[in-house]
């Protein structure tokens, strides 16, 4: 049990966070929440015509739960789906990466967004949609390359999403393209026939759903189709954008489904589309022939596609790029967001003549209660909503741009093994976003989303992150670190005694991990002060691992070596050496790195506070002083993690990953370290959420005496780097009841 809870420690967080917010939902709005919507569900539920505004995928589903209970216990079955969407999410992300840090950040989105907790408490069919490709994706994904057999549950499952919402027909395509992409059984005998049969699978259980659904469609309406919205959303789009003057002047029909004010003056797609010809009384005047109604908007959409192909796809590209803006606001003539929101007293949608009574009779047929709000929750959960309760735009746009780059193989995501599932999952979600915006904007029509592209940019991340060569993922190197100390460390430190005794280090130790840095090693130990202050220097170098003369040049240089047996990364080596200087007699400790980046001149400077007593933590600030710099992107990234860790700890960080650092010995040894490799933020934050008095102070930093880093790429580097960050902080500032707003970060 203590394995398991510390593996998925994070995921657990995240659902008591999630279940917690669902209850307060669940206790603010009584029974349920009704949007307009809801009240053509629910009066659908005998006739069930599939002629109807929406499809009736979802108006079975809320049939046989009202047969089961009320408005509430719905409200009640869809919280739960929502929390089981985000455990799947969490477990297939795991099947697929083995990193439980990147499943949690799949399912954070569902769990925590206030507008998915939101839709859920409504009487709309959006979670059992995205269940039903939560499905499709286990069904194709969960077991390595898919069967013909699931490929054509796949099909099913995504038949029935079509018959939920129809915008899954959009799905059909990226689903057919990853049944023919996956796997490479081409390559074998017969590889062509089992693509083949397991792509004709998942079309076929597509068509098992949507025949007999629009069989039944035709039966009732003499036409085949899947809903009756098909022509007003069409018109909508096309309406809002129509140069009358390119459409045919003697075509009277045409011209009267041309809105008759300026280009510059039109609505907005939601207005032409539901209160101009969802409108059974428009035209008022009549048609001009024989053409129905339904016939002039397709021709009229057709007319206007043909005419002006370039307004027609930038504006729907101009909506599809909303889904990707920091903030969630109403734009222009579009569906208000507001619909969406958490609203502070029971929210009332016009629904006809009397609103107020057809929502009070609503309620009472099913739940035998007014509708009522909870003035204290609905205000928390309000602010939490407005205040980022929710998935950011750009969140979502690094999440598609991870996505990509492993579906196109850039880089080492081509070797894998995830550009198929990346592509299947982004892509799904791309489309969907992009046929949405084809006919309109709402921010509810991003939800589905959520489901999909957090999935495929961790995947794109996971690809990202794997290792260089073949071989290195069975290497001994591990993720996280065990309890100091452990096998490792204790035989590194057997070996330290026996060489120099117990207590050879002075009060005042310089710290220096080093892995193969012979060539700049001894130019950094040259520059070494002899002294701070009336403190002498020793320095302390632990080799990790090294295959190279790093050890050797060290002690030739007069450093205390203490020599890992094998590479573990730099965070276990300066672990290793905080307990070991604190062990051997050191009060203060100082850490620099090998290559010579850091200006030991200035360690006199660095030192002084913890000599005056007026700080337990000294860090050098590039930002704060002067530095070199030969990537853009890593110049970027300090300005980044610097925003990240103020905004997190609620002190003013300017630079989180300076490595020259100062410290008092207890400290240094009381914070939890498990990071092997990425570890400046961890003992930051440690540091500062023990209430340390921390001090940051310009420094220099140059570029590298020789070689190059050892961190890795910028981007895979990056993404570590903000695991470790945001891990830590939950870890010390959540689970541990952190001093978030204990004493602050000053500069000097």
């Amino acid at each position: 049990m203590t394995g398991f809870l510390r593996r998925h420690w994070l995921l657990l967080v995240l659902l008591a966070g999630g279940i917690t917010l669902r209850v307060l939902v669940w206790l603010a709005y009584e029974p349920a929440l009704l949007y307009i919507d809801s009240f053509r569900y629910l009066g659908n539920l005998d006739a069930l015509r599939p002629t109807d505004l929406n499809p009736l995928g979802y108006t079975v589903v809320l049939k046989a739960l009202l047969s089961l209970g009320g408005l509430a216990f719905v409200e009640t079955v869809q919280h739960v789906l929502g929390v089981l969407l985000a455990v799947s999410l969490y477990a297939l992300t795991l099947r697929l990466t083995s990193r439980p840090w990147l499943g949690a950040l799949v399912a954070a989105p569902v769990l925590l967004d206030a507008y998915q907790l939101q839709i859920e408490s409504m009487l709309m069919s959006e979670v059992w949609f995205q269940a039903l490709l939560v499905g499709a994706l286990w069904a194709l994904l969960g077991r390595g390359e898919p069967t013909w057999w699931r490929a054509g549950v796949a099909g099913v499952l995504l038949g029935l999403a079509v018959v939920t919402r129809t915008i899954g027909f959009t799905l059909v395509m990226p689903m057919v393209a990853y049944l023919l992409l996956v796997g490479g059984t081409w390559r074998r005998r017969g590889g062509w026939k089992r693509i083949g049969a397991r792509t004709a699978a998942g079309v076929l259980g597509v068509l098992a759903v949507l025949f007999p659904y629009s069989a039944y469609f035709y039966s009732q309406a003499g036409y085949w189709g899947l809903t009756g919205a098909t022509n007003n959303v069409l018109y909508g789009r096309t309406a809002s954008i129509a140069d009358c003057d390119e459409l045919p002047p003697d075509d009277a029909g045409l011209q009267l489904f041309c809105p008759d004010v300026p280009l510059e003056e039109r609505y907005g797609v939601d207005y032409y589309t539901h209160y101009v010809y969802g409108d059974p009384n428009w035209p008022p005047e009549g048609l001009p022939d024989d053409r129905s109604k339904e016939e002039l908007a397709s021709q009229f959409a057709r007319e206007v596609i043909r005419n002006q192909p370039v307004d027609f796809v930038v504006s729907i590209l101009r909506d599809f790029a909303k889904n990707f803006d920091p903030i969630k606001q109403t734009h222009h003539n579009d569906v208000p967001v507001q619909r969406w929101q958490f609203q502070l007293t029971y929210p009332y949608y016009n629904v006809g003549d009397s609103s107020l009574e057809a929502y009070n009779e609503t309620t009472y047929a099913y739940d035998g209660t007014p509708p009522r709000a909870n003035p204290d929750l609905t205000a928390f959960l309000r602010a939490y909503q407005l205040g980022g309760g929710y998935t950011w735009g750009p969140v979502l746009a690094v999440f598609t741009v991870l996505g990509l780059l492993a579906a196109l193989g850039v880089g080492r995501t081509r070797r894998a093994g995830l550009r198929a599932a990346a592509f299947l999952a982004t892509g799904s979600g791309s489309i969907i976003l992009l046929g949405a915006a084809s006919f309109e904007f709402s921010w509810r029509y991003q939800l589905p989303a959520l489901v999909l592209l957090p999935l495929g940019g961790a995947l794109g991340l996971a690809a990202l992150l794997r290792p260089r060569d073949p071989g290195a993922a069975t290497t001994t190197r591990r993720t996280t670190l065990d309890d100091y100390p452990d096998d490792v460390d204790a035989a590194a430190v057997a070996d330290f005694r026996q060489r120099y005794g117990n207590s050879p280090l002075t009060p005042l130790v310089v710290v220096i991990a080093a892995y193969n840095e012979a060539k700049g090693i001894g130019a950094v130990l040259r520059e070494m002060p002899t002294h701070c202050g009336d403190l002498p220097v020793s320095t302390l170098v632990v080799v990790d691992g090294a295959t190279d003369d790093t050890a050797k040049i060290a002690h030739e240089a007069g450093a205390f070596v203490c020599v890992a047996s094998r590479n573990r990364g730099q965070g276990a080596a300066l672990r290793l050496g905080y307990h070991l200087a604190s062990e051997s007699g050191a009060r203060y400790i100082v850490t620099t790195d090998a290559d010579g980046q850091y200006d030991n001149n200035e360690m006199p400077m660095l030192v002084k506070p913890l000599l005056d007593d007026t700080a337990d933590f000294v860090t050098g600030s590039r930002r704060l002083g002067s530095y070199q710099h030969d990537s853009a992107i890593r110049w970027l990234g300090v300005r980044v993690f610097s925003w990240l860790a103020t905004v997190l700890t609620l002190q003013k960080v300017t630079d989180t990953s300076f490595g020259f650092r100062a410290m008092k010995a207890e400290l240094a040894t009381s914070v939890t370290l498990r990071e092997p490799q990425y570890q400046s933020s961890e003992l930051l934050l440690g540091v500062m959420a023990r209430g340390a008095r921390v001090l940051e102070v310009p420094m220099t930093m140059r570029l590298r005496n020789n070689g190059r880093s050892k961190k890795g790429r910028s981007i895979p580097y990056g993404a570590n780097y903000a695991r470790v960050m945001l891990g830590t902080w939950l870890r010390e500032y959540v689970l541990r009841g952190g001093k978030r707003s204990g004493r602050a970060v000053r500069t000097s």
